[in-house]
């Protein structure tokens, strides 16, 4: 079964910088577009950045857009989300997730997250 791994949050003062990982297995993960969502106190769960199966096309979102990165490295079923210029409404829990094509969702089964909180 498809299994999803988060790390890398913390707390972290505004302005600074995380780098959140994602350990995937369960299926073969360079046939898929991967994906970072988010989900802050009281909020839905949102897309913050998508990545192509090669690893070279990929959007982010907005509200992220030039301060985020997402990459992927395929030879070792890994996900990075480069977070930079952090802001306190970036505060949430972080998953990741595999998406068919770039139109795809993901139903589950999502990993634990990884709490990003950062201070004013």
């Amino acid at each position: 079964q498809v299994q999803l791994v988060e790390s890398g949050g913390g707390l972290v003062q505004s302005g600074g910088s995380l780098r959140l990982s994602c350990a995937a297995s369960g299926f073969t993960f360079k046939d898929y577009v991967m994906a970072w969502y988010r989900q802050g106190p009281g909020k839905e769960r949102e897309l913050v950045a998508r990545i192509e199966q090669y690893g070279v096309g990929m959007n982010h979102a907005g509200s992220v857009k030039g301060r985020f990165t997402i990459s992927r490295d395929n030879a070792k079923n890994r996900l990075y989300l480069q977070m930079d210029s952090l802001k306190p409404e970036d505060t949430a829990t972080y998953y990741c997730a595999p998406l068919p094509n770039w139109s795809g969702t993901f139903s589950g089964p999502w990993g634990q997250g990884t709490q990003v909180t950062v201070s004013s």
